[in-house]
């Protein structure tokens, strides 16, 4: 990854509610990367405020109340470790981010849908091993046919996801807010400068 991939994403929220925090595990990683752990700044003020996280990074602004005044945290670090888990749920979100968002016989991004591989009215399972992620013109295409009668092919073999390759597949994907506080704990394979 380059420079500017780690901060091209980065923007400013314009208001105290748009100031989410980055909630971060005891190891400092992310619990999830897509979606990205995100807490309200009310929740991240709450957390802090019962000592359940420990605030990293703040934004300028402050919030106050008649006792109390506090800049707004901008990353927090959970102080009790949460394991991550270790099964996946076989979703339409999941599955979709195991196919990195893109239709598994053309490559289109966008409008998405999923198609059984073999179809259920021949035997075909709802299955991480027989469902993947497919554009409507593919999915019309292929019809209640085999991949050899539609002329269809995969574009990579299906199979169940691992937790682990589903939360790294998440970071290929940014939110369209990143704050630049938070840059630091969300790329760490990203090549350092010299």
């Amino acid at each position: 990854m380059t420079g500017d991939f780690r901060t091209q994403f980065v923007k400013e929220a314009a208001t105290p509610a748009q100031r989410p925090a980055l909630v971060l595990n005891a190891d400092y990683r992310p619990l999830s990367y897509y979606p990205l752990s995100l807490w309200s700044w009310q929740d991240a003020v709450k957390a802090a405020w019962l000592d359940r996280v420990q605030i990293v990074a703040e934004y300028d602004e402050i919030v106050r109340s008649p006792t109390t005044e506090i800049r707004i945290p901008s990353v927090v670090v959970l102080r009790d470790y949460v394991k991550p888990q270790s099964t996946v749920a076989f979703t339409r979100f999941n599955l979709f981010l195991r196919d990195e968002f893109s239709c598994q016989y053309c490559g289109a991004r966008g409008d998405l849908t999923f198609d059984h591989v073999v179809p259920r009215t021949r035997g075909g399972r709802t299955s991480w091993e027989n469902v993947v992620a497919a554009c409507s013109k593919c999915n019309l295409k292929k019809g209640s046919r085999s991949l050899k009668q539609s002329g269809l092919h995969l574009r990579k073999p299906i199979r169940k996801p691992q937790a682990e390759e589903l939360r790294n597949l998440g970071r290929k994907f940014p939110p369209g807010h990143l704050h630049e506080s938070w840059v630091d704990f969300l790329y760490w394979d990203a090549e350092l400068e010299a």
